[in-house]
Order: C-alpha cells, then sequence, then structure tokens
C-alpha cells in the first residue's frame, strides 16, 4: 500500500485491503476515511468489511462516498469538513486511485 500526504495530517491512497489497516494504525493515522462507493469494481472490499477491520483496530472510520467521474458534492464538502473539525487527525482517505479523497480534502479546506 502506497499513500500520499497532501498535508501535514491528511493523506490519500488508492483502495486498500483489510490486510492494510494494521500499517496505517502504525503510521500514526487516526481516522480512515472511505470515499469510494460500494460495488464500483468486482472483488472490490466493501466499505463495512474495511470500517469493521479499522474500528476493531481502533481506528475512527466513516463513509463519504463520491461517485466515479463526478466533482465532490457539497454534501462530501460538508461531511468531510465535519470531520476534520471532530474526529481526531491524521486522517488517511482512500477511494480508486485517491483522486477524488484528494479532491474531498481540498473542498473542505478551502475557505
Amino acid at each position: 500500500m502506497q499513500y500520499q500526504s497532501i498535508a501535514p495530517d491528511f493523506a490519500v491512497s488508492g483502495q486498500i485491503a483489510v490486510s492494510d489497516i494494521p500499517a496505517i494504525k502504525e503510521a500514526g493515522f487516526k481516522t480512515l476515511i472511505c470515499n469510494r462507493p460500494d460495488g464500483e469494481e468486482a472483488g472490490q472490499p466493501t466499505a463495512e468489511a474495511i470500517g469493521a477491520a479499522a474500528r476493531a483496530a481502533g481506528l475512527t472510520f466513516i463513509a463519504i462516498p463520491v461517485a466515479s467521474g463526478a466533482a465532490p458534492s457539497s454534501d462530501v464538502k460538508i461531511e468531510t469538513q465535519e470531520v476534520l473539525n471532530t474526529l481526531p487527525g491524521p486522517y488517511f482517505a482512500y477511494c480508486r486511485s485517491g483522486n477524488r479523497s484528494a479532491q474531498a480534502w481540498t473542498l473542505a479546506t478551502q475557505g
């Protein structure tokens, strides 16, 4: 699993697996954000499966799906702002490639 830091307390990556959860926790992340809707690709782990593993490891988990090929909506912006304001950081967000997660963060942190 590779990830990219886009801010001191926010990183993004492509799709993760349940087996990546220990490394995410070990890297110091506290909140895991899923920006990928379930069922985009055959064999993709569900948000529920990732969330259960994240919670079992002591991480906070939230799903804020963004449809492929669509810009994050104002609801995604508001939900991401709420996460950043209320849940513990640092934050690790994922989607298929990391792009939608980066877009959601950008929208949420723009003035």
